[in-house]
């Protein structure tokens, strides 16, 4: 009986395909061509020829002439981009810490079951998330509290997302009760449970959280531009905004060199791109399994 079962299911092994896998792996891609070709284009684009790039028109499958460097020489050269560097590195990693202590901390209170306020200060902090009082209140509670103009206006003010603190909360509700209570057996108190057991077993949804605050930093340019003056405490997104849009560059004196000006801005904008965004593809896949672990268990239990 066992040897007709293994023919019948050698026979069976192989499925069909069906029409809803055809339509499914269809959609996904053209979802992964139109995701991926954007980058393609501007990465491309950034080491074409400037004058056959202005000329091109329609898709950019390769490299228009002779590759070049002289849009990322031209954008690199631009001294105010070592200061948006710094800056932006010590926004990372400050403003991501701060963030993460806060949220961590927020998460874990709202996820223990004998807080009792817990329910209380988490409709409080959904209601946030749905109504706010806008920029005029935020800007004046900046500048009372000291902050404006300061290193501290990407920070701060943005310390905590309520979105994070739920998924993080979530994620410490699945940890078995029994390791905490095992724990306060043997004498451990709520800040080390919260070090040597939550923490320790929350490390792919700290990798994810780490990843949104790290990128959101990455990518803040907002709160610099409303409020700082100096531009010694612009980030990178700032300046590149600023090349992007403006194309500051040094007035021509003939019409061949505003011609050739001209040119270049066009290559500059497509490397500016580039320098702002290659630098978070390099670091996420070095997190992209916590990524994914972090999202699914994040977001299954509600």
């Amino acid at each position: 009986m066992n040897k007709i079962v293994k023919v019948k299911s050698k026979s069976h092994g192989r499925e069909k395909i069906t029409g809803f896998q055809v339509i499914n792996t269809t959609i996904m891609l053209f979802l992964i061509f139109v995701t991926v070709y954007p980058l393609y284009h501007v990465l491309v684009a950034s080491f074409s020829d400037p004058i056959l790039l202005m000329s091109h028109t329609g898709p950019l499958t390769k490299i228009l002439g002779k590759a070049t460097l002289a849009g990322y020489i031209k954008t690199l050269s631009n001294k105010s981009l070592l200061t948006g560097f710094r800056n932006t590195l010590f926004y990372i990693v400050v403003g991501t810490s701060l963030q993460m202590a806060l949220t961590s901390f927020a998460a874990y209170t709202v996820s223990r079951k004998n807080f009792m306020l817990r329910n209380a200060i988490m409709k409080f902090m959904i209601f946030t998330m749905f109504f706010n009082g806008g920029l005029i209140p935020l800007f004046f509670a900046i500048r009372n509290t000291g902050i404006y103009n300061t290193i501290w206006v990407s920070s701060i003010p943005y310390a905590v997302s309520v979105y994070n603190v739920i998924i993080m909360k979530t994620f410490f509700e699945s940890i078995p009760e029994s390791l905490e209570e095992a724990a306060i057996i043997d004498g451990a108190n709520d800040f080390k449970v919260f070090y040597k057991i939550i923490l320790p077993l929350s490390k792919p949804v700290i990798a994810v959280m780490i990843l949104y605050y790290g990128v959101g930093q990455w990518n803040s340019w907002f709160p610099a531009a409303m409020f700082t003056r100096d531009r010694v405490l612009y980030p990178l997104q700032l300046i590149l905004r600023e090349i992007l849009i403006e194309n500051s560059s040094q007035s021509a004196d003939n019409l061949l060199e505003a011609i050739q000006d001209t040119y270049a801005k066009e290559l500059v904008k497509y490397c500016t791109i580039v320098v702002s965004t290659v630098p978070i593809l390099v670091v996420y896949p070095f997190l992209q399994k916590y990524f994914e672990k972090g999202v699914m268990i994040g977001a299954v239990k509600g």
